[in-house]
């Protein structure tokens, strides 16, 4: 369950992503092509396995993202995002572009953070039909 703190939206939207992980397992899913516990585990932020758990049940929760058996395998789930997730790419890219503005050693590419400066729309839509055109089936 999400506990409000107030009807603000930007308390609202924290009280949903605002911890130092949800955003990441968002990113992961929307940028990094990752849909299975694993591949969280094995990005280079360290999450641990019941951090990880829990967040993956509170963005569930929140209709952030959903889950169903995996394609080759039933018994590994596999996560993708809702539409409400995919709303959070706009979201995404600004905090990308802001960090890789102020972090002199960020890992984003120049091209990337050239494209989401000037050319945001268009990969917009790229990144997004890349996600629908993925077998949720």
């Amino acid at each position: 369950m999400i506990t409000k703190r107030s009807k603000c939206p930007i308390s609202y939207t924290l009280d949903i992503v605002g911890d130092k992980w949800s955003l990441l397992v968002i990113r992961d899913l929307l940028l990094k092509d990752k849909c299975f516990y694993g591949d969280f585990l094995s990005s280079p932020e360290g999450m641990a396995t019941n951090i990880l758990a829990d967040r993956l049940k509170k963005l569930k929760y929140a209709d952030i993202i959903d889950s169903k058996p995996g394609q080759e395998k039933k018994s590994k789930i596999e996560y993708m995002l809702t539409q409400k997730g995919m709303n959070l790419l706009p979201v995404i890219l600004e905090i990308i572009a802001w960090g890789a503005k102020y972090d002199d050693d960020t890992a984003s590419s120049p091209e990337f953070v050239h494209r989401i400066k000037t050319d945001r729309t268009a990969l917009m839509l790229e990144i997004l039909q890349k996600l629908n055109n993925k077998s949720y089936d």
